[in-house]
């Protein structure tokens, strides 16, 4: 088992207000949630109109597959109202020491 954590750092240029920036941050989340499958949260910035943090997280049995994943929630986070202005990726998993297998 690994989890992918993908943390995003986005400009919202064309926000005038919170309103716009909110409206254009539950698109990308609901698209995320929906198309991939993953739990996606705000994390910082929310009291900030032209900026956001978000936080991914997924679970797979395969880092490939995670990791390809997360490479396409970073290109569809992009569009004509986002920019992609930072990107994070952390894998954990058994052979980092960070998950205890069950006994």
């Amino acid at each position: 088992m690994v989890i992918g954590l993908l943390t995003l750092d986005l400009h919202f240029p064309g926000a005038r207000s919170l309103k716009d920036k909110r409206q254009a941050l539950r698109s990308l989340i609901a698209r995320a949630r929906s198309r991939f499958n993953v739990s996606i949260a705000e994390v910082e910035h929310q009291d900030l109109w032209q900026r956001s943090r978000v936080a991914v997280v997924a679970v797979n049995t395969d880092q490939a597959h995670l990791e390809s994943s997360l490479d396409r929630i970073v290109r569809e986070a992009a569009g004509p109202t986002v920019e992609v202005t930072g990107v994070e990726r952390e894998f954990f998993g058994p052979e980092e020491g960070y998950l205890d297998e069950a006994e």
